[in-house]
């Protein structure tokens, strides 16, 4: 049957169906096309696009051709060369049989392709499991940054954990080097000062965070560990987030003295943004009216004085007034594709 007489078929189905009672897009979608392709193909009968389209293109490798090409790629001279070194090696010989691409699809295709060198095959890292936290003390995240010290080369440590759904900073240290070790002391004593279990704790993808004292501590203490791909900030937002609004506040100094005077100025920090930075991601309260859960009184109150102003003069509004929902669900790495926005 050829193609033009295939869709003169259809096209009888398409109007039988719709004759007896049903609906162009229903009759379409059972028969496996698109209303669309429909209507172009009673308009140009050589319109047929569909991707399962059987017509072997113009310019198609015949198939000597293609199994010249494998044969030339097989040849000893060749077999141990890409298509990228053996198109140009064929150049300088008066020979063009494919162009790279083409070289690399066919091989492809016959399963002819393989790594060869002692290096690390390479791998695809995939994205980390979307986490999702409808309360307080059930995702939590965490990261480690330099904080510049007066000698030149030598920094500090802050390690700094926060709740993913109230941004609150749960716990922090600071430490003269990175190490598991160093990790896995300051989270059992977060979680024991919090009274806190079964906690989800996503971090980056470094030794402190996967060391193995880390990890055994973890799975002592009941709490499943996430990590991003390897070099992928975006993969810990919240953290890096945070990590910004404290270097960049307006007291942040331009190094510390010691490591004393790094705990005393982060422990001023942490206070303010705990107790004070009204947080542009959770509706501008702060961290802890969030997770004790103040918050939702008080957007309620901001609602009803936006209603109450508008009622009052309807006339300085010109469409819906601000949105003070509550928003009881925060996505770490969604598996959609519009990601949420992460701000601090």
């Amino acid at each position: 049957m050829t193609e033009i007489e295939e869709r003169n078929e259809i096209h009888l189905l398409v109007v039988e169906a719709i004759v007896s009672g049903a609906r162009k897009g229903k009759a379409c979608a059972i028969i496996g096309i698109t209303v669309r392709s429909y209507q172009r193909w009673r308009k140009d009968e050589r319109a047929d696009r569909r991707k399962l389209n059987k017509r072997k293109p113009a310019n198609a490798f015949t198939d000597e051709e293609i199994e010249r090409i494998k044969t030339t790629c097989c040849l000893l001279e060749y077999r141990n060369r890409t298509p990228n070194e053996i198109v140009p090696r064929l150049a300088e010989k008066g020979q063009y049989i494919g162009s790279e691409s083409t070289m690399y699809r066919i091989l492809k295709k016959e399963n002819m392709l393989a790594h060869r060198s002692h290096t690390k095959v390479p791998s695809k890292n995939k994205k980390p499991e979307e986490l999702k936290a409808l309360g307080p003390d059930e995702v939590w995240s965490w990261d480690i940054t330099y904080l510049l010290s007066s000698i030149r080369g030598k920094y500090f440590y802050l390690y700094l954990f926060m709740d993913v759904w109230s941004r609150l900073i749960v716990g922090w240290g600071i430490h003269s080097n990175e190490s598991a070790e160093n990790s896995a002391s300051l989270i059992s004593k977060i979680m024991k000062d919090r009274n806190v279990i079964c906690v989800k704790l996503h971090a980056d993808n470094g030794g402190p965070m996967k060391g193995a004292t880390m990890l055994a501590t973890l799975q002592r203490l009941q709490v499943v560990p996430s990590f991003s791909r390897p070099h992928v900030s975006d993969d810990n937002p919240f953290s890096e987030s945070l990590f910004k609004t404290m270097k960049y506040h307006a007291s942040y100094p331009a190094c510390f003295e010691t490591i004393e005077d790094a705990q005393i100025w982060v422990s001023a920090f942490v206070e303010w943004y705990n107790n004070e930075h009204q947080h542009s991601g959770i509706q501008y309260v702060t961290p802890s009216q969030r997770h004790n859960g103040e918050d939702i009184e008080i957007l309620k109150i901001r609602k009803e004085t936006y209603l109450k102003a508008k009622l009052e003069h309807p006339e300085r509004w010109t469409g819906k007034v601000k949105s003070w929902d509550w928003d009881g669900e925060v996505v770490l790495n969604p598996s959609y594709r519009d990601k949420l926005p992460i701000s601090a």
